[in-house]
């Protein structure tokens, strides 16, 4: 009986501690992508507001894109697909340098919005997201449902969203425009719920092999694609219900 309840002990012990490194790890990764929200924020308002600025990337007047414009445009995606295929040789700390990087370089690219928007529904349009994006995390963190189900149908639907973006460049069709935009919502929404599980489920996969180097980086994985699903959302949304200048 004694080593029975020192086992329920030691299996009670072992359970609160790996709760609270999970609470431990989300802060870290709703931390990182808050710091790095704010700092994509930060750059494009700075750009924006600065016609000097904007100028080097963009047309004031038309908003079209230079050459250095289309680069810093497709460079976040780049830089995507480069973290992910470098985490696994970064140190943690080169790694959350390397997210916020991107986060700088991402603010570059939507500097524009704050030519194109007001501000007022900018910031009423990022309360929105930020409602949506609480609520839809949680149900992600807290659901007994799995959804990773999900994943590769929203995988899918995020690949078929993108090449109707870019032949919508050359059509310029209005209704696809709006079927993109109200699909591209859905998509991150679900995309947001499904990571918030994800990054959960991972932690407590690995949780019991210690290794801080790699959770480390699993946060730093997670906070990129929260954020991604935030910025998506937000930008499909200010599409949606912002007012143009």
């Amino acid at each position: 009986m004694a080593d029975f309840n020192t086992m329920r002990a030691t299996a009670g012990t072992r359970s609160a501690a790996i709760d609270a490194g999970l609470r431990a790890h989300m802060n870290k990764v709703y931390g990182t992508m808050s710091v790095g929200m704010a700092l994509t924020f930060l750059v494009a308002w700075a750009v924006g507001t600065s016609p000097a600025l904007l100028s080097i990337f963009r047309d004031p007047a038309t908003l079209q894109p230079n050459i250095l414009g289309w680069i810093v445009m497709f460079a976040p995606l780049i830089m995507v697909f480069a973290f992910s295929a470098m985490i696994n040789k970064l140190s943690a700390a080169s790694a959350q340098l390397f997210f916020y990087a991107f986060a700088a370089v991402m603010g570059l690219s939507l500097s524009w919005i704050f030519v194109a928007f007001t501000g007022f529904s900018i910031a009423q349009v990022f309360l929105v997201t930020s409602i949506a994006f609480a609520g839809l995390s949680l149900y992600g963190y807290v659901t007994k449902k799995d959804l990773s189900g999900m994943g590769s149908f929203l995988i899918m639907g995020v690949i078929g969203l993108v090449v109707a973006m870019i032949i919508n460049m050359f059509i310029a069709s209005s209704a696809l425009q709006f079927a993109i935009t109200i699909i591209g919502v859905l998509i991150f929404a679900g995309l947001t719920a499904y990571d918030t599980q994800k990054i959960k489920t991972t932690y407590l996969q690995h949780a019991h092999n210690g290794d801080s180097e790699w959770l480390g980086k699993a946060a730093i994985m997670g906070a990129l694609n929260l954020y991604l699903d935030f910025i998506n959302m937000f930008m499909f949304l200010l599409q949606l219900m912002g007012n143009r200048e």
